[in-house]
């Protein structure tokens, strides 16, 4: 039985790390795509001339860029964390960043 315990432990920690890298990023990077497209004006007709279009958010921009700097991160984060394992370290998270120490 514990063994059993074992197996469910580790498919829940994978099941979650999927959901959140395999499913999250992308969905992340969309709200990005939608955040500037809000910021932009949030239309995507032409307007004939002279007829004012939807009025610019800044909010939005910023909330794109934000994202994608999210996205950016969690990319860098699983590079560094592959490149790592190559050389025989482990990324910790003892601290506010994320550092690179030897396997214990």
């Amino acid at each position: 039985m514990h063994n059993l315990t074992l197996a469910f432990e580790g498919a829940w920690k994978v099941l979650a790390a999927s959901l959140i890298l395999g499913a999250g990023l992308p969905a992340v990077f969309a709200l990005g795509i939608r955040s500037l497209a809000y910021g932009a004006g949030g239309e995507a007709e032409v307007h004939e001339t002279g007829t004012a279009g939807p009025k610019p958010h800044a909010v939005g921009t910023a909330g794109g860029y934000l994202a994608f700097a999210v996205v950016l991160l969690g990319i860098a984060l699983g590079i560094t964390f592959v490149v790592a394992t190559g050389f025989g370290k482990a990324l910790s998270f003892e601290h506010v960043y994320p550092t690179i120490v030897d396997k214990h």
